[in-house]
């Protein structure tokens, strides 16, 4: 499994980003960060100058949503939906996106979810539970 660091994240999209700007060639994985970097215009400053983004702090103080976990949890979703994993993500996503009629919006509750998942996981000591995950997105597809 791949673990990059907060570091190395963060590098990615901007460098993903410059990448885009420039008109360069990007990787699928680039390509895919910088179209949800497009859909996110708030974050271009953060993403403007790499060695800043390394050292800045996005803490629940300061009121601000950190770019960089907004992101990667977009990249995440899209994973997970593009190889049906956890099995079911994907329908649940469809699901969610008629009922929002937003592929956007529906990750964004996604995102809730998939937050809860891993905090409950954290907590536990257990390993994800993919069923709940699915489970939060299949009733948010459904009020």
């Amino acid at each position: 499994m791949f673990t990059p660091s907060q570091h190395e994240v963060r590098r990615f999209f901007c460098e993903a980003h410059r990448k885009q700007r420039a008109g360069e060639v990007l990787s699928p994985i680039e390509a895919m960060a910088s179209d949800w970097v497009l859909e996110h215009p708030e974050y271009y400053a953060d993403l403007a100058d790499a060695d800043a983004a390394v050292v800045a702090s996005y803490s629940v103080e300061e009121g601000r949503t950190n770019p960089f976990l907004h992101l990667s949890m977009h990249l995440s979703i899209t994973e997970q939906v593009s190889v049906d994993q956890p099995r079911g993500i994907k329908q649940a996503f469809e699901l969610l996106t008629a009922r929002r009629g937003s592929a956007h919006e529906a990750q964004h509750e996604m995102m809730e979810c998939l937050g809860e998942m891993v905090w409950a996981s954290q907590r536990s000591g257990l390993p994800p539970d993919g069923e709940a995950y699915i489970d939060c997105v299949r009733r948010r597809a459904t009020r």
